[in-house]
């Protein structure tokens, strides 16, 4: 561990006592300094005072749900570029899509590994320290990516991204007219080389488009193999 992620603060909102240990512990053991909340308010307040580097957030949160927890700090321009991990039950597919669409960066579905926690919340947080590491900017036609100042202007509007939409972008315009099948997204934007669920990919991109409005027509669909961004 590099002194760089050990000082890296998590807050974790997760309302079963054990399951809060347990994730507590091994992010500490991994060299986090982490947080803790049992309730949605009181993740809400802590994210706003502490500006924690991730969230790890369990959806089924008493009082305020994870999903309203989420929507809000995606809302307000303090706490957006926050990454958030959800924690959800194999029976919340809808909420777990919806709050991917809300602007969570990726999920684990319990029961889970310790282990796959801690390394997808490194990958979380190396796609979100990198993503503005260069300064050279990247155009496509009427789209504007900054990496420096991690800005992304349409027809010369500045649109927000989250760390993983603006890395999913900046990947599909450095390849541009290459196709990336969804298992190479997963590997290269999500750094997974196992095996995960490739709808993450997919609900993602669909963001991605929304985002773009009048110039998504530039990101093809691949059908049963993934997407590429047509040269311009």
């Amino acid at each position: 561990m590099s002194q760089k992620a050990a000082i890296k603060k998590i807050l974790v909102a997760e309302d079963e006592p054990d399951v809060l240990a347990l994730v507590v512990s091994n992010l500490k053991i991994a060299g986090f300094q982490v947080l803790q909340a049992a309730d949605g308010e009181s993740a809400l307040e802590q994210a706003r005072s502490a500006l924690p580097s991730l969230i790890v957030l369990d959806l089924m949160l008493p009082g305020m749900s994870g999903l309203e927890v989420c929507r809000v700090l995606k809302s307000d321009a303090a706490t957006r570029s926050i990454p958030i991990i959800m924690l959800t039950a194999k029976a919340e597919e809808v909420d777990r899509i919806v709050g991917l669409e809300l602007g969570a960066d990726d999920y684990v579905t319990k029961p889970f590994s310790p282990r796959e926690l801690v390394l997808r919340a490194r990958s979380v947080l190396r796609r979100a320290n990198t993503s503005s590491e260069t300064s050279d900017v990247l155009r496509h036609g009427d789209i504007q990516v900054d990496r420096a100042r991690y800005e992304v202007q349409i027809r010369g509007k500045s649109v927000e991204f989250t760390a993983t939409e603006f890395k999913l972008l900046t990947v599909l315009m450095e390849r541009r007219g290459r196709v990336q099948s969804r298992d190479t997204l997963l590997n290269d934007v999500w750094g997974y080389e196992s095996m995960i669920d490739t709808r993450t990919v997919d609900t993602h991109i669909r963001r991605l488009r929304e985002k773009l409005g009048k110039t998504a027509d530039c990101i093809e669909t691949i059908r049963g193999f993934g997407y590429r961004m047509l040269d311009a």
